[in-house]
């Protein structure tokens, strides 16, 4: 199961932590829930940092995303509801396979 922890500080929400594999299916190129999930979260991490310009804090690994804002959590935004939403949907669509949360002050990655 793919488990995405939105973290956020206050009212705002100050970034995210993917973790796992769906294993929606047998072929992990045919993983539709990995593949959405995995391209929405780097679409947001992409844009948040290389067209908006803020500071992150970001860790990659199989299976593990972590991206954590520096300072500014404000321009980010409508970016990070987007992808919340985004993947809130895909946990509707797909609950066996993916869960979101969120927590509340996230430590440094």
């Amino acid at each position: 199961m793919i488990e995405v922890r939105f973290f956020t500080d206050g009212e705002l929400l100050s970034g995210f932590e993917i973790s796992g594999h769906s294993d929606y299916a047998d072929d992990e190129q045919d993983d539709i829930v990995c593949a959405s999930v995995s391209s929405a979260a780097y679409m947001a991490a992409n844009t948040v940092t290389d067209i908006i310009g803020l500071a992150a804090d970001i860790r990659i690994d199989d299976g593990y995303m972590k991206f954590q804002l520096r300072g500014n959590f404000s321009e980010a935004q409508q970016i990070l509801k987007g992808l919340r939403l985004h993947l809130e949907s895909l946990a509707q669509d797909y609950s066996d396979y993916i869960k979101v949360t969120s927590l509340r002050r996230c430590q440094n990655a």
